[in-house]
């Protein structure tokens, strides 16, 4: 299965070693959001299916299953949620759910995760908007303690997929295909040549970035506030019925 980007060739055999059966693999992380550097991790997301004698016993298996090293000079970083968690953060305003399970760059996927993909607009709410928000603050502190790159770009991406989320319901994550401001290109291609490079002088004085990070947000919060999203997910007796079919059919 092709994979987009700068996303290396082999990062589908690193899902197949996964001890678990997939719904999904799918890439998040800076290569998803469309400012990956040469010595960027990659970051790989996705979503297993316990046996059902580790979901029923006295014993359990992992919800969660992480792991890590490096391949080729590059570090990976891998999350997969146990299906009947994938779905209950799902099922919370939780947007970094949302992206990795939409993600285009798509490594191995099933039926389920199908499935998954058009219940996924049920889960929308205006809530949503808290996430970006959040994530946005965080990052932005992030560089104003740093004045690294990475955080500044972070925090442009997450305003704007926050608030084309809130106006379209739909899920965008790549701030190339999102952006309104003339200086972040220059942004992006001073990052790929590293991942923790200081924002260089001359691409943007700082306080134009301030501002526009302001207004960004006060944008999200306002396109919130306008937002025709329902006020609550829909699709939660679909998704207990989509978890409840899986586990008897295995």
């Amino acid at each position: 299965m092709p994979v987009l980007g700068d996303v290396p060739p082999w990062a589908g055999e690193v899902a197949d070693g996964h001890p678990y059966p997939l719904v999904f693999a799918t890439v998040s992380g800076a290569h998803l959001y469309g400012f990956a550097s040469v010595d960027s991790d990659l970051d790989l997301r996705a979503c297993h299916v316990l046996p059902l004698e580790e979901v029923v016993g006295l014993t359990t298996g992992p919800e969660t299953v992480q792991s890590g090293g490096v391949r080729e000079g590059m570090e990976l970083d891998v999350i997969s949620q146990e299906l009947a968690k994938f779905v209950r953060l799902l099922l919370k305003p939780n947007g970094y759910v949302l992206e990795q399970l939409l993600s285009p760059l798509l490594l191995r996927t099933s039926a389920l995760h199908e499935e998954l993909k058009a219940l996924a607009p049920h889960c929308l709410t205006p809530e949503h908007a808290r996430h970006y928000l959040g994530f946005a603050a965080g990052q932005w502190q992030l560089y104003l303690k740093t004045g690294e790159l990475k955080p500044a770009l972070y925090t442009l991406r997450v305003l704007h997929t926050g608030i084309h989320l809130m106006r379209t319901g739909e899920v965008e994550a790549d701030l190339r295909v999102l952006n309104t401001l003339p200086y972040v290109p220059g942004l992006i291609e001073a990052k790929r040549a590293g991942e923790h490079r200081a924002l260089p002088p001359g691409l943007v004085d700082p306080r134009t970035l301030a501002a526009d990070v302001a207004r960004l947000s006060a944008e999200l919060e306002a396109a919130r506030d306008a937002s025709k999203l329902p006020a609550a997910p829909s699709a939660g007796p679909a998704l207990d019925d989509l978890v409840i079919r899986t586990r008897l059919r295995r």
